[in-house]
């Protein structure tokens, strides 16, 4: 096994099984940091009922930092889901931005309509597609982008990787959600796993990008294209 994947598996583990007190009290601070509004809280109460697990405030923080850092206009989020993660970069982008969040799901999509209305963004704020990532990318503008966010299927997140740089202006940045959240069943080879890895992998050695991956949220990758 290579060096990052073994880096990336051993971390993995070590997010799942430490149960200190003092592990998990950093944990819990920094989820509680900056508490969610009547917004997030429909928002996650929604993802309760469609059965869809919602992205966690720190992440969430992350992001909205992110955007607020990029000054973005222009994000692409592939996994809509009920528009926590939506909500976030809306809320860190410039005044004009438009977010394109992609999902196969129509009930999400109904979902992340009715959460971005009640925090008060209006339609043309955002566009969301209904369809696969994957054949939607492709038809995005290349280079046209600040962002790009990905919460979706793990199994698919090298292909995503491949299609998102693409999509990068010179300094934008790519993220992806839960690279270190553990396997459900230890004794089987899990295809997203596997994925995290190979995606972490590529992210380390691609010369375009800048790489850091943070511990909040079962990890998020993020990756800077070099100027």
């Amino acid at each position: 096994m290579c060096t990052s994947c073994t880096i990336l598996a051993t971390t993995s583990a070590n997010l799942s099984g430490v149960t200190s007190e003092t592990h998990a009290g950093v944990s819990d601070y920094v989820e509680s940091y900056l508490p969610g509004d009547d917004s997030l809280l429909a928002a996650r109460l929604r993802a309760e009922e469609l059965g869809c697990a919602p992205l966690g405030a720190a992440a969430g923080a992350a992001l909205c930092f992110l955007a607020t850092s990029l000054r973005a206009r222009a994000v692409v989020e592939i996994g809509t889901g009920t528009g926590v993660s939506g909500l976030h970069l809306l809320r860190g982008m410039a005044p004009e931005g438009v977010l394109t969040s992609i999902d196969i799901e129509p009930e999400y999509h109904r979902a992340a309509r009715q959460t971005f209305a009640g925090a008060g963004f209006p339609p043309g704020r955002t566009r969301l597609i209904m369809g696969r990532a994957l054949d939607v990318l492709p038809r995005l503008t290349s280079g046209g982008y600040d962002l790009v966010f990905v919460d979706a299927a793990r199994a698919e997140y090298p292909s995503y990787y491949e299609h998102g740089v693409h999509l990068l202006r010179g300094g934008g940045i790519i993220a992806f959600h839960g690279v270190l959240e553990p396997r459900s069943d230890p004794a089987r080879r899990d295809p997203g796993v596997l994925a995290s890895r190979e995606l972490a992998r590529a992210v380390r050695d691609d010369e375009r990008l800048v790489p850091s991956l943070l511990p909040v949220g079962g990890g998020l990758l993020v990756a800077a294209v070099r100027s």
